[in-house]
């Protein structure tokens, strides 16, 4: 496998950074005078904050939508607290079959950013919003809850539905979970849609040739078991072909299924180790009508390393292989035998932990392929402010590096909020 080094060249970056803040601090003040009425006038709290009449803290740290301990167990019992007495959030209809929501949980996330330089172009860009969510969940009985956000709007489209599922809580009173609908099939590991940061883990994104696998969005069924040793099982069944619309009221492309299989276990209080295997077929075509069937293998360990509730170290490592797959739809040449490394770093800081009103963020990514477009680097500096609980202001600069440009730099600023 070849190797790969960004190099960077930083006298360069830091003068362009530099003259860019120059020429664009108007554009930066304006931003944050916005910024700031919306905190101001914005004083409610999302869905699950406002029906338990808890703050935000309670279950994301340093700030939304990350989850600390607390919130993710939150997550995992369907979305209810154990101590609070379920039937008081139901309309009484005089039939204890029937689970009518008192009041509709509904909770919305609304982002924007100013950026520069995002694809090296060297340009400035209003990206207000840059993502609008509608989210609702909650608990439809003892042992049934549900979850979904629609996604008004994704860089000025209409994305659809994302995360959609209803989940079986405590299945026969035991640490037993199921989740059936669509969801991230790297959930168990490192959630996308929960990291500080805009830029994302590429490790889980990476297309190679035209295969459909990733470890993103997929229609399936999870389980989930925890033991009170402290150790975590999970095992995932998915179409294998991410979220396309359906072809004659059919989601999956062929015949085939992916399979995952995940353990973790706690190491006292500060440190969880994990590993994951994933195993899948794909049948994959072109516009040639050549016909070829890909197997993939993705495995790899994780680990969370945290101190206090002020520093967080998130480790991943994944090693996949393609056995063949075109170079893209279009072409007619196949690749055979193609391995791709994938690793990412995070590091977390809030100074006061749960009450921490800033927080700053590392993040490194890498994927390394034989499939020569696939192959990306970057370091991530990323700040974030807190405003209110659920408005944050945030700043984040990227040094990138990928087959298609030069080294470059991206900058972005802006607000993220939720309510």
């Amino acid at each position: 496998m070849k190797s790969t080094g960004i190099r960077l060249k930083l006298p360069y970056y830091l003068k362009n950074f530099y003259t860019m803040l120059k020429k664009r601090i108007v554009i930066t003040i304006i931003l944050f005078i916005g910024a700031s009425f919306i905190a101001e006038q914005c004083y409610s709290i999302p869905a699950f904050a406002r029906k338990y009449r808890l703050s935000c803290k309670t279950c994301h740290s340093p700030s939304t939508p990350k989850l600390k301990d607390y919130g993710d167990t939150f997550a995992g019992d369907g979305f209810r607290l154990e101590d609070e007495e379920a039937p008081r959030y139901y309309v009484p209809t005089g039939d204890d079959k029937l689970s009518l929501i008192r009041d509709f949980p509904i909770a919305v996330r609304l982002d924007g950013f100013v950026s520069y330089n995002v694809n090296n172009k060297g340009r400035s860009d209003f990206e207000s919003p840059y993502l609008m969510k509608l989210l609702s969940g909650g608990e439809l009985s003892e042992h049934l809850s549900y979850y979904f956000y629609f996604y008004m709007d994704e860089r000025g489209e209409v994305a659809g539905v994302e995360d959609a599922f209803l989940m079986v809580n405590n299945l026969f009173n035991q640490e037993l979970d199921i989740y059936l609908g669509q969801f991230q099939v790297s959930d168990p590991l490192f959630k996308r849609e929960l990291r500080l940061s805009l830029e994302d883990y590429k490790l889980y994104t990476s297309q190679i040739g035209n295969s459909d696998i990733n470890l993103t969005y997929d229609k399936g069924m999870l389980v989930e078991v925890g033991l009170n040793t402290g150790t975590t099982i999970i095992m995932e069944v998915v179409n294998g072909n991410g979220l396309p619309e359906a072809r004659e009221h059919v989601w999956d492309k062929d015949k085939y299924k992916s399979y995952m299989g995940r353990i973790s276990q706690d190491v006292g209080d500060f440190l969880r180790i994990g590993g994951f295997g994933y195993m899948g077929k794909e049948k994959l075509d072109n516009n040639a009508g050549d016909e070829i069937t890909n197997e993939v293998f993705i495995f790899g360990p994780d680990m969370t390393l945290s101190y206090s509730d002020k520093l967080e170290l998130n480790l991943q490592y994944t090693l996949r292989n393609d056995s063949e797959v075109f170079l893209s739809d279009a072409n007619s040449m196949s690749l055979e035998n193609l391995d791709t490394e994938g690793m990412l770093a995070e590091l977390i800081y809030s100074p006061k932990g749960n009450d921490s009103d800033w927080y700053l963020m590392g993040l490194y990514n890498r994927v390394e392929s034989d499939f020569d477009p696939a192959d990306y680097q970057s370091f991530t500096f990323h700040a974030g402010y807190l405003v209110r609980r659920n408005i944050r202001f945030a700043a984040e600069y990227s040094l990138v590096e990928n087959f298609r440009e030069d080294n470059f730099g991206k900058f972005s600023v802006g607000f993220v909020s939720a309510f």
